[in-house]
């Protein structure tokens, strides 16, 4: 359905460590970067954009990335947590969500709630 999000960032280049850390582990690479932004996804496939504003950001997104397994999301969350993202919710099952739901939750230098989820 999607074929790409954007995020309006304060810091690029905090922003840029944390998902060049946390996205690592999911398979997802820093594809593009100048001084206005950086796109992140699989190799030459951009699909999470990252754009330096200097407005005052309103209430923060939630954007949840496909993790291929537990380990995945487990590395996701020590990753993004130490490249200055917040916790938000460790890795575990959220059986409230669906039996096999296992997910992982940061929050990004931003305030935007990040996820890595394999179900």
């Amino acid at each position: 359905m999607y074929d790409h999000l954007g995020l309006h960032v304060k810091d690029l280049d905090a922003s840029v460590r944390f998902y060049t850390a946390a996205l690592a582990p999911l398979g997802h690479v820093l594809c593009s970067r100048d001084d206005s932004g950086a796109g992140f996804g699989p190799p030459d496939a951009p699909a999470l954009w990252l754009y330096l504003t200097k407005k005052s950001g309103g209430p923060g997104a939630h954007i949840a990335f496909h993790a291929a397994d537990h380990a995945s999301v487990k590395r996701f969350h020590a990753e993004g947590l130490k490249a200055g993202g917040r916790d938000n919710g460790g890795a575990g099952p959220r059986t409230d969500y669906s039996p096999t739901y296992y997910a992982a939750f940061l929050i990004d230098p931003d305030g935007n709630n990040i996820e890595a989820v394999c179900a």
